[in-house]
């Protein structure tokens, strides 16, 4: 019969299993714990296969949304190529008018004009009279909104101003429609004014309330930046008018321009 001393280890023989570390015992790995199933999961994880799908389709249809866009953009302000060639129309219909780029402010001859828009309109009384409104300033009112505002919005900073670009860009001098894209400036310069006149109550203090919007007229105003006082540069900083003729406005615009 073996023996050994009290202080020792014994050794298991060749077969014979070891017996499983206890835990917390200095130099023995703790057992893998088990998996707790009451534990919850968070976030997509936690949802159904089929909404984790519905998840993953809608983001699907956003990644694609975001790359056309910027490939639409892309070919907007690229130079001409076989694309825009072939492609030129969808890209147009695309980009204008809401997400035209206008590099104006780098080009080697920036605008060196003020360029205000202005509006007014003929409405017509609760006594069936029509009435003329007076002329309302509208890229004053933008500046008025823009200066002194830390953070101005891009419609107060932008809408208005292109706008008028876009129509002046499809317009020849006579105010006539130069392309596909002619008719569609004049609905949208004419939504925004009609938009602006309600806002600013100019039908009720034309007519004293209950007065419905027939037409508007849109004109300009020109006059050129005087140079600083150190040039020797002379300029005219008389003012130049482009009056556009009176659109009329259609009953939808009307009713939704004017509550």
């Amino acid at each position: 019969m073996d023996a050994y001393d009290e202080g020792s280890t014994a050794r298991p023989g060749p077969g014979v299993p070891s017996a499983p570390s206890a835990p917390g015992v200095p130099g023995r790995p703790d057992p893998p714990a088990e998996p707790d199933p009451h534990e919850t999961r968070a976030g997509v994880a936690a949802l159904s296969l089929r909404y984790r799908i519905a998840v993953a389709l809608a983001l699907a249809v956003v990644a694609v949304g975001v790359c056309v866009h910027l490939g639409m953009t892309f070919l907007h302000v690229a130079p001409a190529n076989t694309v825009t060639k072939e492609h030129g129309e969808a890209v147009d219909e695309w980009i204008y008018p809401e997400f035209e780029q206008n590099w104006k402010l780098f080009a080697p001859n920036p605008l060196q004009q003020n360029i205000s828009v202005q509006v007014r309109a003929a409405v017509r009384g609760p006594d069936g009279m029509t009435v003329t409104s007076g002329w309302y300033d509208l890229s004053a009112e933008d500046g008025r909104a823009v200066d002194g505002n830390p953070l101005p919005s891009h419609t107060q900073q932008n809408e208005l101003r292109r706008a008028w670009d876009f129509f002046v860009a499809t317009h020849d001098s006579e105010n006539r429609p130069v392309g596909q894209r002619g008719a569609l400036s004049e609905t949208y310069l004419r939504r925004i004014a009609v938009l602006r006149l309600d806002r600013n109550d100019a039908v009720r203090a034309t007519t004293g309330g209950g007065g419905v919007l027939e037409k508007v007229q849109v004109r300009s105003r020109t006059s050129n930046v005087p140079p600083p006082e150190w040039s020797r540069e002379k300029v005219s900083t008389t003012p130049s008018y482009r009056e556009l003729p009176w659109w009329r406005v259609p009953r939808d615009e009307a009713l939704g321009g004017v509550r």
